[in-house]
């Protein structure tokens, strides 16, 4: 074996996810609930200096309201977390460092300056299965709808969005 080498990063094994794993499988999720929803996933794992933004999502004009950008972070846990399903995750300082991130975001993509914008967040469970001895290739597509409550699997993990919370930070 290889110094470094560890089987949840080969495409191949049938270990379970790591944890960076099962966050990027909880952002496709909401990804393509959002696709499914008519919105626009503008970015998705957008990085800087100052951090990441796991999704901005540009949300279509209603009647009610103006087209909304939404910055979109995304927690993905297991049953029995210690932070309520994602929730105690946003310390203040998270929350500095997604703003902060969002103004870089806004100063590099000027077109999207004059919108509305907002910050979700999107609380996704996920449960790994165990490896039944499984032969056939592990899929790695999610389906076109996704409907929050509803488990969907992918790559040997059930993922349910458990809830979608708009407008987090003030």
């Amino acid at each position: 074996m290889t110094k470094g080498y560890s089987p949840s990063h080969d495409r191949h094994s049938k270990a379970h996810p790591s944890r960076n794993t099962l966050g990027t499988l909880g952002e496709d999720l909401v990804a393509q609930w959002l696709r499914g929803s008519r919105v626009r996933v503008l970015h998705q794992r957008w990085r800087c200096r100052l951090g990441e933004l796991d999704l901005v999502a540009g949300f279509p004009a209603t009647a009610q309201q103006a087209k909304t950008l939404a910055f979109v972070e995304v927690k993905t846990r297991s049953r029995g977390n210690w932070d309520h399903d994602g929730r105690g995750a946003l310390s203040a300082a998270k929350c500095q460092r997604l703003q902060r991130a969002a103004s870089l975001f806004l100063s590099r993509f000027p077109q999207y300056a004059e919108l509305p914008c907002r910050f979700d967040l999107a609380l996704v469970r996920c449960q790994t299965l165990p490896n039944r001895g499984l032969r056939e290739p592990v899929d790695t597509k999610l389906p076109d709808m996704i409907a929050i409550g509803q488990p969907v699997m992918m790559n040997q993990v059930q993922l349910t969005l458990q809830e979608y919370l708009v407008g987090i930070l003030d």
